[in-house]
Formats: structure tokens, sequence, C-alpha cells
């Protein structure tokens, strides 16, 4: 159980890295009502994390994920490959890097009847995010373990995943204050090197899945 948690640390933290989502729930927190929307905004995004990824694990057998306790070589080599691709995306500004310009900042008017939903579109639509989720679930697959393990793992891998949508609103609840200037002074460094980081964060998991598979493809 303990090294797949530790297998899965580097997914759930580069996954975590989403300029888009944390930019959206900032604005909505500092908006009207900004706490009920920020929190209801936060659960949609969890909840389509969890379906999406809870889909992927619990169907794993059906794509022919290998049943061993680790990834098999070819497999990490393909995703290893696809994390690579994904990175020179985001580097080069292509849609699956950079959000179009109207999703940079979420409607301010947006309410609570609006705001699970909208989380719920965030989530499912940050494609950068969904792809780091694949590989991720496949750990989880291949690990073999029971139904109530593969929960936690799938709990655990979307909070991870989805900590820009809920650390700022925890971040507020704690200190309000500071909270505000924090999550200010992260924006900008999101706005100016965002871009930079999600490319260091995917491609450097990509080339670690890349040799990792070229290791045991030499070893075996």
């Amino acid at each position: 159980m303990y090294h797949v948690f530790l297998l899965l640390i580097p997914f759930g933290l580069t996954g975590a890295i989403s300029p888009m989502l944390l930019t959206e729930q900032t604005v909505l927190l500092a908006g009207h009502d900004g706490p009920a929307v920020a929190k209801r905004f936060a659960i949609g995004a969890f909840a389509a994390a969890v379906i999406y990824i809870s889909a992927l694990v619990f169907l794993g057998h059906a794509i022919s994920v290998p049943g061993k306790p680790h990834l098999s070589s070819t497999l990490d080599l393909l995703l290893g490959t696809v994390l690579i691709v994904v990175a020179l995306a985001i580097r080069r500004g292509l849609p699956s890097g950079k959000e179009p310009a109207h999703r940079d900042k979420p409607p301010r008017k947006i309410g609570r009847q609006g705001a699970l939903g909208f989380g719920a579109f965030s989530m499912a639509t940050n494609f950068t995010t969904l792809a780091i989720m694949v590989p991720a679930a496949k750990v989880i697959t291949a690990s073999q373990s029971g139904v109530p393990n593969r929960v936690l793992f799938v709990v655990l891998l979307a909070l991870a995943i989805a900590a820009p949508v809920w650390l700022p609103l925890a971040l507020h609840r704690v200190a309000p204050g500071p909270a505000e200037r924090s999550l200010a002074g992260l924006g900008n460094v999101i706005e100016n090197h965002g871009r930079l980081l999600a490319t260091i964060s995917v491609g450097g998991l990509g080339v670690i899945l890349v040799l990792y598979g070229a290791f045991k493809t030499l070893s075996n």
C-alpha cells in the first residue's frame, strides 16, 4: 500500500500545478458571496476529478492495464512520451497547455447555483491535469489493491490534484488577511511563470517515466 502511495505523490504534485483552476478560484473567492461560491466550485472540481480517476481505475482491466504492482516498461515509455509531448505543447502555447482567453478568469457574477457545475466543467476541460491522471490511475489499477484501498487512493489523488481549488478556500478560512496577500503573490508568480512551471513539472515527470521504462526494458 505504501509503495503505491509513494508512486502517486509526484503525479499528485504535478497535477496540482494548474494556473487556470487557481486563478478561477481566487477570483471567485474575492467576488460577491465569495466563500460560499468558492466552496461549491471546489466541490464540483473535486467531484469531477474523483469521477474521472474512478472511471480509469475501475475500468482499467477493460483497457488492458497490466496486473502487476508496477507499470510495464512499454506503458512507462508510452505515457512518458505523451507527457513530454504535452509539456512541449504547454511551452509552445498550444491549446493543451494554454487555455483560451475567455477561460483566464471565471464569470464574476457566477452564483451558488452555477458554481458547482462551473467547477466540474473547469476540471473536466483542464486537459493538462487530465493527462496526468491517466498514468496515476494506471499505477492504482496495476497495484492489485483491494477495493477499499483503491477508493482511498482515488480520493487522495483527487485531493492532491484539486489542491488549487480547496487550498485557497482553506487558507481564507484560517487567515483571511494573510491568505489574500499570499494568493495575490502566488497569482503573480503563476501569471508570469505558470507555463514554465507546468512545462518543467509535466516534462520532468515524463522524462522520469521514459528513463524508468528504458531501465526496465534493458534489465529484462
